[in-house]
């Protein structure tokens, strides 16, 4: 008798078709399609778990494929007509989750957070994803967006995974603001991107035009307070106004300037504000650190707890933030804010008063790449002193990461709950507590 002999599937290609059962949602906005159809492991944008699809390829690897769900033969119950025409296949990557509801898309970001957690934390946890304040429909939420310009002038958002700008008349997740500053639908010669922000709390707009070739005088009319040119990282040349909008959070006023950091939701930073110092307890006199401190919100609000017999440690390296960080907590002189990389200003403060050493309780709040390796070190070899952390992430994936290395030091996960302070979108802000074994 002659040996049974397979032969492995042949590679999908780049604009195939395949009819393919859609799997378990995985980060990043995709679902996946497991060998049990095609042999391969597909990727799918605009899928749900459950559906039967038929999907176009887009990318091979030579592990995977990726592609783009372009016909839903067994819909899923939660799949809902998307709101926006760009959001579909070929279209506008910004969003990746309009044709699902709500209730699914929360769903599936806390499915994502328990896998992350599970996969690279070894820790097996249920999480919630809550709505945040005000937030109803998902849609007019986003208080900066960056527009992408094509080289014909054209501003508009990219498409998924590609340099390909989509000329667009409007973006439904962007707040009303944004869209009233009428940066849409004109030309933008010289430009590469063109970022709104805006201030509900005051009505105040701004916009941040960035390229190689801008002149003040080439621009369009727009309907913005506040308009600077930047022909490179740092450099910028006010055209009018101060170059900076005032946020209010927590029952102040912060300034942040053009192009800094600060939560895009409308109820985001109000929310993580209460959970950071719920989770942390700060007491007066205590030390704190602030790390990747913004423009200073936890720092403020942990300076006006400890009081004149403690003190605030605050870092940051983006010199825009650290200007605004020092303006808004000049009412507090024992907050210190420090410029440069966090691992070396914590290398440093170690043999400071106030400084690693002394600190009782701490906030991190890194950008999407997590924490560096040495930061996290530190966290976990200062003294016995440092009782809390509080933890903000807008990547699960960096999180879990992170959070494995924190245990590994002698820490303990205390509390971790979700946000969806993103809607329509894969991403999510999680904040999570440590104390110390």
């Amino acid at each position: 008798m002659l040996p049974v002999t397979t032969t492995a599937p042949s590679a999908p290609q780049a604009g195939d078709v395949l009819e393919l059962t859609v799997g378990e949602v995985v980060h990043g906005g995709w679902c996946v399609s497991r060998a049990d159809d095609t042999g391969w492991v597909v990727f799918v944008r605009h899928a749900l778990p459950g559906e039967r699809i038929r999907a176009t390829v887009t990318q091979v690897t030579a592990r995977f494929a990726r592609a783009e769900a372009t016909d839903i033969r067994q819909p899923s119950v939660d799949r809902v007509a998307a709101p926006c025409t760009y959001a579909r296949p070929g279209g506008c990557g910004g969003c990746d989750w309009q044709h699902a509801s709500l209730a699914a898309q929360r769903r599936l970001k806390a499915t994502v957070i328990s896998q992350q957690l599970s996969r690279i934390a070894g820790i097996d946890r249920e999480v919630a994803v809550e709505p945040l304040p005000g937030d109803e429909a998902g849609l007019g939420w986003r208080t900066e967006v960056t527009f992408a310009v094509d080289r014909s002038g054209a501003v508009g958002l990219r498409r998924h995974r590609s340099h390909d700008v989509i000329e667009i008349d409007r973006c439904l997740i962007a707040h009303d603001l944004v869209t009233a500053a009428e940066v849409l639908g004109k030309r933008w010669p010289g430009a590469r991107s063109v970022e709104v922000a805006v201030a509900p709390e005051t009505g105040e707009r701004g916009v941040l035009v960035s390229g190689r070739a801008l002149r003040a005088d080439t621009l369009p009319e727009i309907a913005a307070e506040s308009v600077q040119l930047s022909a490179r990282p740092g450099a910028r040349v006010p055209v009018r106004g101060r170059g900076a909008l005032i946020r209010r959070a927590a029952g102040r006023d912060w300034r942040v300037s053009l192009g800094s950091f600060w939560q895009v939701h409308p109820g985001a930073a109000d929310t993580l504000a209460r959970h950071v110092l719920a989770g942390l307890d700060p007491r007066p006199a205590e030390v704190a650190l602030d790390l990747y401190c913004g423009a200073g919100l936890f720092a403020g609000l942990l300076a006006e707890v400890v009081g004149p017999d403690g003190a605030v440690l605050a870092v940051e390296q983006d010199p825009l933030a650290v200007r605004d960080a020092r303006h808004n907590l000049r009412g507090w002189p024992w907050a210190r804010v420090h410029r440069g990389d966090v691992a070396e200003v914590l290398r440093q403060s170690a043999a400071w008063h106030g400084g690693l050493h002394d600190a009782s309780i701490a906030v991190l709040d890194p950008p999407r790449t997590g924490a560096a390796r040495p930061v996290v070190d530190a966290l976990c070899q200062s003294a016995a002193a440092l009782r809390r952390i509080a933890y903000v992430s807008c990547d699960p994936a960096t999180l879990a990461r992170d959070l494995r290395l924190l245990l590994d030091g002698g820490w303990r996960l205390a509390g971790l709950r979700g946000y969806d302070a993103f809607p329509m979108t894969h991403h999510v802000e999680c904040v999570a507590v440590l104390s110390r074994e």
